[in-house]
This record gives structure tokens, C-alpha cells and sequence, in this order.
């Protein structure tokens, strides 16, 4: 059984410790390391929690820094859960130690950190696998299947959008997004562009139009409430993904704009649509319409319908999910890579697909700098699905 070291004990740690204690079966968590002896005192104190309710799982060694952890004979693998800045950081030091890596998304902040990373870990036979792993969740395996299937024919295009006033309002320590590394695409575009990935294929080229609407950001969340943050990367991004299968996407993401509903994912095909959950969840609701359902009825002009009749997904079939995962399963993707280290098969999580993912991300921004097409570099070719008769904590 692989034993993990985690680096960085922040916000999106809490989920992980769950998921490694509760769920997942294949995977040991060894030891813990923060720059902050806080939150590493907080990471402990659940650990004892857990044991207190009966939960088996053996309390980790506590690092002083995260060179001792790359240190530790006993550690197989690097749970990287620092701020994006510092991702390229800690990986290139974890593999220099001869460590397999999970990281956060994304991989690196730029393709040319990216690339090096890529070149070490092939040089040292090393696994480097990282988050999204939503994309694993039964929500999107679900929207695979049926694509794969056929059910709404030929891939045509999709629409994606995540839409937010930003993380100041509720984040405890947001400044990082508004830093390098940060923004809305290369914070919640892994979720969307991994999904769209997984189901549509590689993709071909990226347009994008991008802009810094506020120079400044004020926290009025707790413990930074009035703190003024200078905002250094693109906030709003739009833009289109055509894939080599010959669909397009759009995408806009935003922390610029006030909205319900943070998430939108369509697919649409020859033969009818799709509507795909939140890809920042494991579950959620998948939504089918077929073009028999639209034609049932009286035809209209759309443009005369009241706006009080308008039912957004009107005539839309609720499906099943007919995979596992539906919770939210942060490390799946680990324990998928430790299986792999244990077995020597393909992992999901892979490091091509956050390469392919990050070339994209990067992508928008450059063409809007440059005002061109950029044609991507990175080549993708999608995992295996996951399997739906699993034993829940245990990986195929």
C-alpha cells in the first residue's frame, strides 16, 4: 500500500483527510506538513476525532517543512496541496527525491514549469497525477457513457460557463486568487475543461477574449475583512475550444458578475441534448433531451413566449447516475494513481491530461494577447472509464 506524505494543510485539506480515513481503502497517510504549526494542530486534532468515533486510521508524523517530509524513507508519494504558485516548487523538489506526485490543480502555473516537470518525472520513471478528479465522479462518467453510447448522436458543441462574484465574500484567505497561478480559468476552468476533455476528446485550438475588470479586491470575509488586495491576472475569460473530433466548445469563466447559478454545462448533438452536473461535484443532476421530446406539442415562435411560461429545461428526462462516487470524493484521483503504483496499470489523473488541460487554460489569455487562434502542442488521448460495479473505496 503506497504511503502519502501531505504538503499543505489549508482549506481543501479537510476533505482530503475525510476521504483518506473514511473511503478510501488502498491509500496511507503517513504524515502531515504546513508552514503554518496551526493548521498542522488542526490537521492532528482530526485525526484524534476520528479515532474517537471509531474510525481506524493511525495518527501521521508531523514534518517541520516539507524537505523532511521529501526526506522520509517511508513515503512513497507527495500529496501537494500548497497555493498554485508554489505547486512547481514542491513537485520538482518531490521528484528530484525520487517521490511520485498528486497535486492540486493545476500542475504549474505555465507550460514552460509544466514541461520540465514532465521531463523529470519521465527521467525518474515517476507517476505525477493530479486534481480535477471530478471528472472520475459519477455525474460526468454517467454523461460519458451516454455520449459513448450514442444517445445524442454526433458531438456538435457545448456550452460552459462558471459564473461568480469571486471568493473574497466567503473564502478565508482568497488574495491567492487574484495572484499568479490565479484567476477564474486557472482556478474553476480545471473542473470544466477536464470534463470536457473526458468527453468530447482532445481538443485542437483555443480563441480567447480576456480582461482584468477591478484592479483591487476587498476581502469581507473572516479573518482579512477589510483587507485590500491588488488583483494581477485576467478575472473574466471567454472564449471557444475546438476539438480534433470537430465539435467546438465555449466557455466563459468569471469573478466579475453577480449570478444564481454559478454553473452551466451543456453538450449538444445531432440527435438531442445533454445537460451535464456542476464539474466541481462527483454527482448531480444529467438531464436528457431527445429530439422526439421537443417535437411533442404545439410548435411556437420562441420569441413569443411569455417570460413567465419559459421553464429553462422544459421537456428535459432526468437520468440515473449509474456509477459510484456521488459524494464529494476529493482523492479519488490519489487513490486511482496508488493503485496504478501498486499494479502498473494506466492511472486516470494522469500527468498528460493536466498537461493537455493546463496548455488550454493558458491558451485564452495568450490569444487574447496575441489576437490569434493558438493551435495547441500537447496531444490527449482519454483514460479508461471508471467501472460501475466497484467496491466503493476500492479501485478496479
Amino acid at each position: 500500500m503506497p504511503k502519502v506524505a501531505m504538503i499543505g494543510v489549508g482549506a481543501i485539506s479537510g476533505i482530503y483527510l475525510k476521504n483518506l480515513t473514511e473511503v478510501f481503502k488502498e491509500v496511507e497517510l503517513v504524515g502531515i506538513c504546513d508552514l503554518l504549526p496551526a493548521r498542522t494542530e488542526k490537521g492532528l486534532a482530526f485525526f484524534k476525532e476520528q479515532q474517537e468515533k471509531g474510525i481506524n486510521c493511525n495518527v501521521p508524523k508531523v514534518y517541520k517543512d516539507y524537505d523532511e517530509a521529501l526526506n522520509d524513507p517511508d513515503v512513497d508519494v507527495i500529496l501537494n496541496l500548497t497555493r498554485p504558485y508554489e505547486h512547481y516548487d514542491v513537485v520538482k523538489k518531490a521528484l528530484n527525491k525520487g517521490k511520485h506526485v498528486y497535486s492540486e490543480k493545476p500542475m504549474a502555473v505555465d507550460m514552460a514549469e509544466a514541461n520540465e516537470l514532465m521531463d523529470i518525472a519521465k527521467q525518474k520513471g515517476l507517476l505525477m497525477g493530479g486534481a480535477p478528479d471530478t471528472f472520475m465522479g459519477a455525474g460526468i462518467q454517467t454523461v460519458r457513457r451516454l455520449i459513448d453510447s450514442g444517445i445524442i448522436g454526433d458531438i456538435v458543441g457545448a456550452d460552459c460557463a462558471m459564473m461568480s462574484r469571486g471568493h473574497e465574500t466567503w473564502h478565508p484567505d482568497p488574495e491567492f486568487y487574484y495572484k499568479r497561478g490565479g484567476g477564474p480559468m486557472m482556478d474553476m476552468g480545471p473542473y470544466y475543461v477536464t470534463a470536457l476533455c473526458n468527453l468530447l476528446g482532445e481538443a485542437k485550438s483555443v480563441v480567447g477574449m480576456t480582461k482584468k475588470t477591478f484592479k483591487e479586491r476587498t476581502i469581507t470575509s473572516r479573518p482579512h475583512f477589510g483587507k485590500k488586495v491588488s488583483v494581477d491576472v485576467d478575472t473574466h475569460l471567454t472564449g471557444a475550444i475546438e476539438f480534433t473530433s470537430g465539435a467546438i466548445a465555449q466557455i466563459i469563466t468569471t469573478f466579475d458578475v453577480y449570478y444564481t447559478n454559478q454553473a452551466r454545462f451543456e453538450v449538444y448533438g445531432t440527435e438531442g441534448s445533454l445537460v451535464v452536473p456542476d464539474p466541481n461535484t462527483f454527482g448531480g443532476p444529467v438531464l436528457l433531451l431527445r429530439r422526439e421530446e421537443l417535437f411533442r406539442g404545439p410548435r411556437v415562435d420562441p420569441a413569443l413566449i411569455k417570460a413567465e411560461d419559459i421553464t429553462l429545461y422544459k421537456n428535459y428526462l432526468p437520468l440515473p447516475l449509474m456509477f459510484p462516487y456521488r459524494e464529494n470524493s476529493r482523492g479519488l484521483g490519489l487513490a486511482d494513481m496508488c493503485k496504478a503504483i501498486d499494479t502498473g496499470r494506466e492511472y486516470r489523473a494522469n500527468s498528460m491530461q493536466q498537461l493537455h488541460v493546463l496548455e488550454i487554460l493558458t491558451s485564452f489569455t495568450k490569444s487574447s494577447e496575441e489576437g490569434k487562434r493558438i493551435d495547441l502542442k500537447t496531444k490527449f488521448k482519454r483514460a479508461e472509464p471508471m467501472k460501475s460495479g466497484a467496491m466503493p473505496g476500492i479501485l478496479d
